[in-house]
């Protein structure tokens, strides 16, 4: 939490951009990140800076071409982010520090619970051949995708999926668990709203993740106004850390898979922060 006594913590103005990489976040990812491919010309583009250009956009929102002239050029900057995003840099970083963060609170790398929900996002409007329609979330009122998250009870981001936002909870759900690929495999224990409820997403479930039982934490009928429910805050808290970074504020992107790219580079900012903040 913000307080005059954590606020040190915090402080970002001893660098160029608040989003630019300290040196302890650097010295994070810095291993992670694969050298060039041999052959041809030596790299001449400076990697942290690329990083710095990423953050930059993520942090902002601002398109590609509003990149600031003394970070790299807008083209190299997205191509690095659609090189790591292809041959999945971006997830072994996402991982490496997830499991990071989890050893540094003193828990098991891998989780035995997790808590699952989907955020509605409104598109911003584009159309072609070559960009994924939106749906309309006829719940919400919302035009455009929904990013379904997993998280972990310390609020981790475990796996995430974007798709149409007419698409179910209980069969967005079911996408999520089936596309784990044994990445988490001693998961045992599933947190859920009301909108997984019933026997499609049960038995959906059982087909994909046979061992994991749910659990479905309800809102009581009687309760009026805001009220935080067992375990779901946790998911909600989460949402509202990725929702920082402005770049995530609407679907601007043409593809889903470049918007869960932008999903995991919020996570992997959260995550070097965490891991790199000294209590005061």
């Amino acid at each position: 939490m913000w307080t005059d006594e954590n606020r040190a913590r915090y402080d970002r103005s001893q660098l160029r951009y608040p989003s630019d990489l300290t040196d302890e976040e650097w010295n994070l990812i810095e291993p992670l990140i694969p050298a060039a491919k041999r052959g041809g010309n030596k790299r001449s583009v400076n990697i942290r800076e690329v990083v710095n250009g990423l953050l930059y956009v993520l942090s902002t929102g601002c398109q590609w071409r509003a990149l600031p002239e003394d970070l790299p050029a807008r083209s190299t900057v997205y191509g690095y982010f659609d090189l790591w995003d292809y041959d999945g840099t971006l997830l072994r970083l996402h991982h490496a520090l997830f499991v990071q963060c989890r050893e540094q609170a003193g828990r098991e790398p891998s989780p035995t619970a997790a808590i699952i929900d989907s955020q509605s996002v409104k598109s911003a409007g584009k159309r072609g051949a070559r960009i994924d329609p939106p749906g309309y979330d006829a719940g919400k009122k919302i035009k455009g995708k929904k990013r379904h998250i997993l998280v972990d009870t310390q609020g981790l981001l475990l796996h995430a999926l974007v798709h149409p936002a007419d698409v179910q909870d209980r069969e967005g759900g079911v996408w999520v668990m089936a596309t784990l690929f044994g990445l988490h495999p001693f998961l045992l224990k599933l947190y859920a709203d009301g909108g997984y409820q019933g026997p499609a997403f049960q038995a959906g479930l059982r087909r994909v993740c046979r061992g994991i039982q749910v659990e479905i934490v309800k809102r009581c009928d009687q309760t009026k106004g805001f009220a935080v429910l067992p375990k779901r805050w946790i998911v909600e808290r989460t949402i509202a850390w990725l929702n920082r970074c402005r770049r995530l504020a609407k679907d601007w992107e043409c593809r889903s898979r470049k918007a869960l790219a932008f999903l995991h580079l919020a996570s992997i900012r959260l995550m070097m922060r965490k891991l790199t903040q000294t209590t005061i």
